[in-house]
């Protein structure tokens, strides 16, 4: 067991490097001058550019970039945005802030329904209600998230909030009627969220539960005459979660990356939105900064999964 998790460890650790190398050299071989878009002047003098360059360090050679970057983040220091000039971790603290309910509302309501909606398909294999569900699915897995975001969006404008997290012209609330005001703004968020990632969950449990279904323990179980609830919960559902976990670990992930598109439809201040905006504003240590947390959490929800694995199925170690 102790080799398997230090296997799993070393594996993390190395990728997380990489990332974090690779992520420092691909925003500064891409075409463009950040110094001048810095300057927001289109035609800004030398002087200038040569200013902000020592400012922010630009004009270091890569290398050396590189050591005072990691340094800097030995020291939990990701730099200085260029946009605001406030510190990244500041930016990112705020943004996470708002994207955390949000995303994770939605990935925890895909989870149970996806599950229940999976394992119930797969026990009615052949029914008018498999059938139902199983093709609602497929459609909805089609679908691409900005796609249904905009259907969602034309729909329900002006009936719920489809803009921001909060309403600009409310008087004072009361924190009540503040968290009433965030829940209303979350609803369209939270629903294309959902709807998107349970077509997806359906599908993986239905699939890993007629697998498991089929395998003659299952049989035996059924032959000692136990009960049938017994032989889903204890037996079959058990030996299909697996795959479950890889798609609740793959969710999980997406808490931070896979919601810049609902965040740019809904115009939802969250993290996704502000790496959106620091593309289109060259903004490279916000950048660094947000696929550097992002990579790190997927890493290390991937990680949590790969120990989860072993706990459910000892072989994976072999």
């Amino acid at each position: 067991m102790r080799g398997y998790i230090w296997r799993r460890t070393l594996f993390a650790v190395v990728t997380v490097f990489l990332a974090l190398t690779l992520n420092f050299v691909l925003f500064r071989v891409l075409p463009g001058d950040a110094a001048t878009r810095l300057s927001r002047v289109p035609n800004a003098s030398p002087e200038m550019v040569q200013a902000l360059e020592r400012q922010f360090g630009l004009d270091l050679p890569l290398w050396e970039q590189y050591v005072r970057y990691l340094q800097q983040l030995a020291h939990g220091n990701m730099g200085i945005s260029f946009a605001n000039r406030q510190p990244v971790v500041d930016n990112l603290l705020e943004a996470f802030g708002n994207t955390i309910p949000m995303v994770t509302t939605g990935v925890l309501m895909s989870i149970v329904l996806g599950t229940l909606i999976g394992v119930f398909s797969a026990v009615r294999r052949g029914t008018v209600g498999d059938h139902i569900l199983t093709n609602t699915s497929v459609v909805f897995y089609a679908f691409s998230t900005q796609f249904l975001g905009i259907v969602l969006l034309i729909l329900f404008a002006g009936i719920l909030p489809s803009a921001g997290m909060s309403d600009p012209f409310a008087a004072i609330l009361s924190p009540w009627e503040q968290f009433l005001d965030v829940a209303r703004h979350m609803i369209l968020p939270v629903v294309t969220l959902t709807l998107t990632l349970t077509a997806e969950t359906v599908l993986i449990v239905r699939s890993a539960m007629l697998e498991t279904l089929g395998e003659d323990y299952i049989f035996t179980a059924r032959a000692k005459g136990l009960r049938r609830g017994r032989i889903i919960r204890s037996h079959a559902f058990r030996n299909a979660s697996l795959p479950t976990v890889t798609q609740i670990a793959l969710s999980l992930g997406s808490i931070v990356s896979g919601s810049i598109l609902v965040e740019v439809i809904f115009s939802w201040p969250g993290v996704g939105r502000a790496l959106y905006d620091a593309v289109l504003q060259r903004d490279f240590p916000m950048l660094q900064g947000g696929f550097l947390v992002i990579t790190i959490t997927v890493v290390l929800v991937n990680y949590i999964a790969d120990l989860l694995y072993f706990r459910l199925d000892p072989r994976v170690s072999r």
